[in-house]
């Protein structure tokens, strides 16, 4: 039998992981499970978010998961280092992409978007301190942006005065690189490029995350065969229906060929 993959986030914020992963990796089998009736992380405790992932890791070894893609900042900053010490498994996790846009900005200028439970967490910092000591970071916490992509309103006049709030004041700033830091930001991806406009760079982390993914199954001999067909797995803790229509409208994946369960509780 062929072992999955395993992704997870708190919602369908992972997707854009999930698609760049589908994408370097057509062979894979996949799991993929949205813990939407806990999203979102952000505010929570760490133990809470370290208590919903390690039940989510669980769920991934009783399927006979080769690898975990923690495919959220939050729990990532949260929970990484505790699954790390009580599986034996490897796992890769959403770091900020603070490393690129320090080396790419000419304004010696970047913004991070991202949840507050990210940017207060050591992660950000020990990223921060090693890569962008000697340039600007200007941090926002981006409040409600999660909630509109699990509502699919990603699009939506909300969703556009949100972002103009959050993107306009770290252009104003000087920040010509902007990094995306939670994998539910990257579904708003045509309105903060209109937003911010020419000039200014936009960094999705999401396709390191797969490459990372490549070379860990490539070093562990872990890879699927080029000759197999992969299978996709989907679970939601809670209703599914933002899921399907991402999948089927954004991601162009036809939900009727995979398996796809709502309010599925572990």
């Amino acid at each position: 039998m062929k072992q999955p993959i395993g992704v997870f986030d708190s919602g369908v914020g992972g997707l854009s992981v999930w698609k760049e992963i589908a994408a370097l990796l057509p062979n894979e089998d996949i799991i993929y499970y949205a813990d939407n009736a806990n999203c979102p992380y952000g505010p929570k405790s760490q133990k809470e978010v370290v208590d919903l992932s390690d039940a989510i890791v669980k769920f991934f070894v009783s399927k006979g998961v080769k690898l975990v893609v923690v495919a959220c900042n939050t729990a990532t900053a949260a929970a990484i280092d505790y699954l790390r010490a009580s599986y034996n498994l490897p796992f890769v996790g959403m770091e900020p992409a603070v490393k690129p846009a320090a080396i790419l900005t000419k304004t010696k200028c970047v913004g991070i978007l991202a949840t507050a439970g990210t940017l207060g967490g050591r992660l950000f910092r020990a990223t921060t301190e090693r890569y962008a000591s000697d340039i600007k970071v200007v941090k926002q916490v981006g409040t409600g942006l999660v909630e509109l992509v699990e509502n699919g309103e990603q699009y939506s006049p909300k969703a556009e005065e949100l972002l103009k709030k959050y993107v306009q004041p770290m252009i104003k700033r000087g920040a010509d690189h902007i990094v995306l830091g939670c994998t539910h930001y990257p579904f708003f991806r045509p309105l903060v490029d209109r937003i911010a406009g020419e000039g200014v760079t936009i960094i999705d982390p999401a396709p390191a995350i797969a490459r990372r993914v490549n070379d860990i199954l490539e070093d562990q001999h872990l890879k699927a065969s080029d000759t197999d067909a992969p299978k996709y797995y989907f679970y939601s803790s809670g209703t599914s229906s933002t899921m399907k229509t991402l999948l089927e409208e954004v991601l162009h994946v036809d939900t009727a060929k995979v398996a796809l369960e709502e309010n599925f509780t572990l």
